[in-house]
């Protein structure tokens, strides 16, 4: 079956199983605030209009210069981009006909942005159901690696790494002249992040990755940045093409740089939320990974394969991410979103029902 290669979107995934698309459904599959995004976006929104009769910054002077204040870096040490998935195949680009390494499972940009640029790819693959990351396993990899991609938080699991386990896979990478690109695309629904930027300016192989549009549930606007030595973002910044990042965009990045209370009160309520389902699903014996973010791998352990379990869900309007294309996942787990309150509880009462009916 050709399935949909992400989240969102579910009239592709229903097209794709040959289901009828229902007239109700709670879209579990992508990742994003269930807080929605900020108010002052909205509160700020008419005056973005005027902006739309002018050319953007190519420069994005403003949202640089408020990123930088917040990590310590200089301007030349960022590079703003129209989503992660923009700032990825930027890196597929400059590591063009390359050996590249893959931290699995993994968001599957990666992989493809690489495969478009005709590079060797290799995998590191974690083992369920814990997914733990021991980096002496990777360490002779990095030897035959050009670049190594390795997402923290992990998406699909939601685990956390610690600093002190990526930095020893920077130092190593450093010495075998390995850029190691770190995603951080769920950073900011960490308690406990330990961030890795201070590091930036003493380690010429790391590449930082951060999305916006998770945290203050922008998808359509679609913003991102990268944080690395100057050398690497001028690199990268003569691949990007000239006005990827439009005025609207920028603004709304610039606002949302503000909002240190929103992503606060959303840490909190994705913290609470996790931990009622997770208390949950753990009593009805369903298996799950150690996600710290807004998100999570589930299977029922009393089937191999969760198509059943999929299936059941689908029909019944709430749509899952699927993991038929993360390697080493094959379909056996299924991944869902923390949304709000009332849509969990009705995830709830479904997951119950199919305990109910099938054990």
């Amino acid at each position: 079956m050709n399935w949909p290669s992400h989240g969102s979107n579910p009239q592709y995934l229903y097209k794709a199983m040959g289901l009828k698309h229902p007239d109700k459904q709670i879209d579990f599959s992508a990742n994003i605030n269930p807080l929605g995004p900020p108010p002052s976006l909205q509160e700020n929104w008419n005056s973005f209009f005027q902006k739309i009769m002018v050319y953007p910054d190519p420069f994005a002077s403003n949202l640089k210069e408020r990123i930088a204040c917040k990590e310590g870096l200089s301007d030349d040490s960022i590079l703003i981009g129209n989503g992660g998935a923009e700032l990825i195949s930027l890196i597929g680009r400059m590591m063009a006909g390359k050996k590249v390494l893959i931290v699995e499972p993994a968001f599957s940009e990666y992989e493809a942005a690489c495969r478009a640029n005709q590079c060797e790819i290799f995998y590191h693959q974690l083992v369920e159901p814990a997914f733990e990351f021991n980096p002496g396993d990777i360490f002779a990899k990095l030897r035959q690696a050009d670049a190594l991609f390795l997402c923290n938080p992990n998406n699909p699991t939601g685990v956390q790494y610690s600093a002190s386990t990526i930095l020893s896979i920077i130092k190593a990478g450093e010495k075998h002249n390995c850029f190691v690109i770190l995603d951080e695309a769920f950073y900011d629904f960490l308690i406990d992040y330990e961030s890795l930027t201070p590091y930036i300016n003493r380690f010429s192989n790391l590449i930082i990755i951060r999305s916006m549009t998770k945290m203050f549930a922008i998808p359509g606007i679609r913003l991102g940045y990268m944080l690395a030595k100057p050398k690497v973002i001028a690199e990268l910044s003569s691949l990007q093409p000239h006005w990827s990042i439009n005025a609207i965009a920028l603004l709304a990045g610039e606002i949302c740089m503000q909002e240190e209370s929103f992503i606060e009160r959303t840490k909190d309520f994705i913290y609470n939320e996790r931990k009622r389902l997770f208390h949950f699903l753990k009593d009805q014996e369903y298996e799950i990974s150690d996600s710290s973010v807004n998100f999570y791998l589930l299977r029922d352990p009393y089937i191999e394969n969760q198509y059943e379990l999929f299936e059941f869900l689908i029909l019944k309007g709430f749509v899952p991410r699927h993991t038929f294309n993360f390697p080493g996942l094959d379909g056996k787990w299924l991944r869902f979103a923390i949304k709000g309150s009332e849509e969990n509880n009705q995830l709830m009462e479904v997951l119950a029902e199919w305990k109910r009916s099938h054990h």
